[in-house]
């Protein structure tokens, strides 16, 4: 049995390359408080459209979809979910907000755990939300030919609810010990993957999960910049130091290094991001198309209309259309077709 003893195991990580993305976090974080305090309105748009891509790339991982527009709406709560992912997906859209909402007062326990991922499913009709998995299960993948191979063995059924009391407690003990919650919260993300301990929605529960204990100990970017969109763009990294990670996981041999590494990465990524949406949101002295005007000249290569509305959540489609349209009558910009991927770079052969 896999012993849950994150104490022993987080110092083991403090390599030169980890201890510099934990610095970077850190510095981050100061610079995001200040952000948060003076430009609140503001930001409030970024939230949306956080919230908004976070539940798109969940669940896209999952292989849940539904249209851009129905997506929009679910999320918006502006319609009821029609089909079964359009109820998953709005499953998530309400334990996100609870998150959100609520990080304060949702301690890591295996009660909360049960009943955020009750809420998952409280659309769907079926008993599986709310309960552990009532059969072991497997791991498994797909290759190209169509052979499939087990890839990691979680814990049996009958194991999963003291694996999840001993993961939990053993979180609780870590941080409490002075360990760095940035380091500890992957290190539980992994162990709680290991243990997989519903017959569904275990990817999905461990990126909520990854919110909230983010929240919970200050670092509240996933809120503003989409942390799981991070994840579904570098899926593939995800899974390989998913995999790396859990290699020798039940013999207690593993590494939790690639794993911690990625999610830092992520983490650190997402800050930049939101350093870079604050800046255009907050930019003094320039007009909606200057600055509209100046996101292109400083992007390195393209950038879509969506980008730019991403980044500058508070101009209107029309004035970005608008903008684009003149820029590239001007010549300062070259429009790159591509029906719904078209973008735009900036014309360097005139600087």
């Amino acid at each position: 049995m896999h012993n849950y003893q994150l104490t022993a195991e987080w110092q083991k990580l403090l390599t030169a390359d980890i201890v510099a993305l934990l610095t970077q976090i850190h510095e981050f974080k100061g610079e995001q408080n200040l952000f948060i305090e003076a430009k609140h309105d503001t930001l409030t748009q970024l939230v949306e459209i956080a919230k908004i891509q976070s539940t798109e790339a969940s669940n896209k991982i999952e292989g849940i979809y539904t249209s851009d527009d129905r997506l929009k709406k679910i999320v918006l709560d502006k319609t009821t979910p029609r089909t079964r992912n359009e109820q998953e997906i709005a499953g998530y859209r309400d334990v996100l907000t609870t998150i959100h909402e609520n990080y304060e007062y949702i301690p890591l326990r295996p009660t909360m755990i049960l009943q955020l991922h009750r809420d998952l499913y409280k659309f769907s009709g079926i008993s599986i939300g709310g309960n552990y998995k009532n059969s072991d299960n497997v791991i498994a993948e797909t290759d190209s030919e169509g052979n499939r191979r087990i890839r990691f063995q979680p814990v049996p059924a009958w194991e999963t609810p003291e694996a999840i009391d001993l993961a939990c407690k053993a979180y609780d003990d870590a941080v409490q010990s002075g360990a760095d919650p940035l380091l500890i919260i992957p290190m539980f993300i992994l162990d709680f993957l290991c243990i997989h301990p519903f017959n569904d929605g275990n990817g999905r529960m461990s990126r909520l999960l990854t919110l909230l204990l983010l929240y919970r100990s200050g670092y509240i970017v996933g809120k503003y910049i989409s942390i799981e969109k991070m994840i579904e763009q570098s899926k593939e990294t995800y899974y390989e130091a998913l995999q790396q990670s859990s290699a020798g996981w039940h013999e207690n041999a593993n590494d939790y290094g690639p794993f911690v590494r990625y999610m830092l990465g992520v983490i650190v990524a997402a800050y930049r991001d939101f350093s870079s949406r604050v800046q255009f949101l907050t930019t003094k002295g320039l007009s909606k198309p200057d600055r509209i005007r100046e996101l292109i000249k400083d992007t390195l290569g393209k950038i879509t209309k969506v980008e730019i509305m991403e980044k500058c959540p508070d101009i209107s489609q029309a004035t970005v259309q608008r903008t684009l349209s003149e820029l590239q009558k001007s010549g300062e910009i070259i429009k790159l077709s591509g029906g719904r991927y078209t973008a735009y770079i900036w014309n360097r052969e005139n600087d």
